[in-house]
């Protein structure tokens, strides 16, 4: 599949500027199909459970193979929050590693389901970023014999800084302690290999660069500390058969599914199934080389114009999604989509986010528009206000 047949299965750009993969993925007419499938085996079928059972077998199966995992080391979650308190019910903080490393950059999920730890013993440790960029010299500041583990985001949400995560994961296994990656502003946005990186855990979802809908997310453990861990936080879906429907007794299966609770969210995951498939089609490296191709075009055109630009310039300290400061970030937004462009803010960062089906000329058009709402950006030099 080629950039343009991409880009063609994704109806708004007939209509809009797109760039706001950081906050939803566009719509496809393959999603949207693959919606009105469930809802027609619904109509068919009236329960079939059976069938839709399979579908979430078969998500599991392809996503794990687009991360370069094995299916038994994949959760299917209904968000990644569910995936991270999981893992973190499964912890004991009561031995001589009870440290838990937090970074400026984390997604608050993140940060607060390992605050919510401290009540059950861990010591919560704060890696401190540096401006806009978190080297690992402040995680190496921070890890030690006391750390049990370091999660870390790839891609931050705010400001698009990319975590050396090979470097985190050599440093933290050094020091003997377990490394926990988000990847949900990532994931969809290029090539990834799990075992290749070696970390221990990930968590990500599909509304995103994955170009799906809200309610389906994914946990990867890595297979060799699925046994060790048994989560307090489980249900009905974390046995060897939920079919038994056992209320004697907990059996934990062998793979990652122990560490899913309830009912599988059954609609989202033909739409992920849907979109997995898309990409699979245009392939991942495709996907990265044009996401990172659109992302330098976007941030050097944004520094010419003398805006400031609060991503790291450096390719390898960026991810797809590229922030530029403004005076007032709702504000802009607004005037953006009044222009048609689709895009997002945190604060007063402007985020522009770049997929696939994006092009040179999306670029150009946001860097012209920002020269239109010029009085609404920060630019260098300017006083702070």
């Amino acid at each position: 599949m080629t950039l343009a047949e991409f880009r063609a299965r994704f109806p708004i750009f007939g209509r809009r500027i797109y760039v706001n993969s950081c906050s939803q993925g566009a719509l496809s007419i393959d999603v949207d199909e693959a919606m009105r499938a469930y809802l027609d085996s619904w109509h068919a079928g009236g329960s079939p459970w059976e069938l839709w059972v399979e579908q979430v077998e078969r998500l599991r199966a392809r996503f794990a193979a687009s991360i370069g995992a094995g299916a038994d080391e994949i959760a299917v979650m209904p968000s990644a929050s569910a995936g991270i308190n999981a893992v973190a019910s499964a912890f004991n903080f009561s031995g001589p590693r009870s440290h838990v490393v937090v970074g400026d950059f984390e997604f608050p999920t993140m940060a607060q389901i390992w605050l919510a730890q401290e009540c059950r013993g861990a010591v919560i440790r704060r890696a401190r970023a540096s401006g806009d960029t978190l080297p690992l010299a402040a995680y190496d500041a921070v890890i030690d014999e006391h750390t049990l583990i370091v999660p870390a985001t790839h891609v931050c949400f705010r400001n698009g800084h990319k975590t050396d995560i090979g470097g985190l994961v050599r440093l933290a296994h050094d020091r003997g302690a377990y490394v926990f990656l988000d990847d949900y502003q990532r994931t969809g946005s290029g090539p990834i290999d799990v075992h290749a990186l070696g970390v221990d855990f990930m968590v990500t979802g599909c509304l995103k660069y994955l170009l799906a809908a809200a309610g389906i997310g994914f946990l990867y453990v890595r297979r060799d500390l699925i046994e060790r861990l048994e989560p307090t936080v489980t249900g009905w879906f974390g046995r060897v058969n939920p079919f038994a429907f056992r209320i004697d007794a907990l059996d934990w299966p062998p793979g990652a599914n122990r560490f899913e609770s309830g009912t599988p969210p059954v609609p989202n995951a033909y739409a992920a199934l849907a979109a997995l498939d898309l990409l699979d089609r245009i392939g991942y490296a495709s996907v990265g080389r044009q996401v990172d191709q659109l992302a330098a075009r976007y941030s050097i055109a944004a520094r010419n114009a003398g805006f400031v630009v609060t991503t790291p310039a450096a390719p390898d300290g960026r991810g797809p999604l590229v922030v530029v400061h403004s005076a007032d970030g709702p504000a802009l937004v607004t005037q953006l989509a009044a222009r048609g462009i689709i895009a997002s803010c945190r604060g007063n960062g402007l985020r522009v986010a770049f997929h696939a089906y994006n092009t040179d000329g999306d670029v150009d058009a946001v860097i012209s528009a920002l020269f239109a709402e010029s009085p609404l950006l920060k630019r260098a030099g300017s006083p702070a206000r």
